[in-house]
């Protein structure tokens, strides 16, 4: 792409303010299964543990997505449930900061992201899990190469009941 919007990062100290406020917000719990708050003290500890350790040590993979022009913290890109004998793992990406909702920051991110599993890390193939009523979520996937490869029925507690689960995958070829 000729029109640079965001560059993946490792994490720093200084990002300990942005997890601490989008790990506590309700309507991320909602994607990313999280159950409780998570205390400033236990967000520092992640982000000095994860430091210097590369993906297969650590089984995952948590980037910062930024602005590249203002180099403001947007969100997040995860890579998770590395399989190494197999060659894959999982995927996540939250823009965090809804003043960069809807601007084209998460596909950029997830294109650079998936290439970097490909290219750099050497995986075979990525998938998601993702609501099925979360459909912005769905399309981002599927206009960045993934296709729907499974449902998963009543996978997810909600509020009033279940929900079902789109598994999505993409291949290196």
């Amino acid at each position: 792409m000729d029109n640079i919007k965001v560059r993946l990062r490792a994490m720093e100290p200084e990002d300990v303010d942005y997890l601490y406020l989008w790990e506590n917000d309700p309507d991320i719990w909602k994607v990313s299964s999280t159950l409780a708050p998570y205390s400033r003290f236990v967000l520092e500890q992640y982000v000095a543990e994860s430091m210097g350790k590369d993906v297969f040590e650590q089984g995952q993979l948590r980037l910062v997505i930024e602005d590249s022009s203002t180099h403001e913290p947007v969100g997040l890109v995860d890579l998770f449930d590395v399989d190494l004998r197999d060659s894959h793992g999982s995927i996540g990406i939250s823009i965090n900061n809804k003043n960069f909702r809807g601007k084209g920051y998460a596909s950029e991110a997830l294109r650079k992201f998936v290439d970097h599993c490909f290219h750099v890390l050497g995986l075979h193939s990525l998938f998601a899990r993702i609501d099925a009523g979360n459909e912005p979520s769905i399309r981002l996937f599927e206009n960045c190469g993934f296709q729907k490869c499974g449902i998963l029925r009543q996978w997810r507690r909600i509020q009033n009941g279940w929900s079902d689960i789109v598994e999505v995958q993409i291949i290196n070829n």
